[in-house]
């Protein structure tokens, strides 16, 4: 796994030893999603679809990304979508008009092996955005972790549990 702290974003890569397809499929369909990352989720895999995690299922109050929407949308390639943090930092990131931006990039190392990379960015540049940005870097580390678990072994960790 490589990981990066650019300028007030994160990056992170790995590379999952399964097919690309099979990596698309993990990031854009719900009960896929909710296998590796979240327990519930609604992914409705088009440009302006939802792209909402709830950490805490029935919860639709906190620990979640209700009303995040994906961006853009390139089969088997590419996706981007809006974010928000945890409850811990919803006030500077949780508002329409503050919300990240996350871009996954899928590319084929081999028939079955693809590299995932995971570009969040949109942080602010204040003392309270550096402790999201810092705690982001260990969630994707985590995120991308419980994703190759999952596809290889069929062993996910759910992410960001209370």
């Amino acid at each position: 796994m490589q990981t990066s702290i650019h300028t007030m974003s994160v990056k992170e890569e790995i590379i999952v030893n399964v097919p690309k397809e099979f990596v698309w499929y993990a990031w854009t369909i719900s009960e896929r999603v909710a296998e590796w990352f979240a327990p519930e989720a609604v992914i409705e895999a088009k440009e302006g679809g939802a792209y909402e995690l709830y950490f805490i299922p029935g919860n639709k109050s906190g620990m979640n990304t209700k009303g995040c929407k994906l961006l853009n949308l390139t089969h088997g390639k590419e996706l981007q979508f809006t974010w928000k943090g945890p409850d811990q930092f919803k006030d500077i990131m949780n508002a329409d008009d503050q919300l990240t931006t996350v871009r996954v990039n899928l590319e084929s190392i081999s028939e079955d092996s693809t590299n995932v990379t995971v570009h969040h960015t949109g942080f602010g540049k204040d003392e309270e955005w550096q402790e999201a940005l810092e705690w982001h870097l260990r969630a994707w580390t985590g995120v991308l972790s419980s994703l190759k678990s999952a596809l290889e072994k069929g062993e996910g960790n759910l992410c960001c549990q209370p």
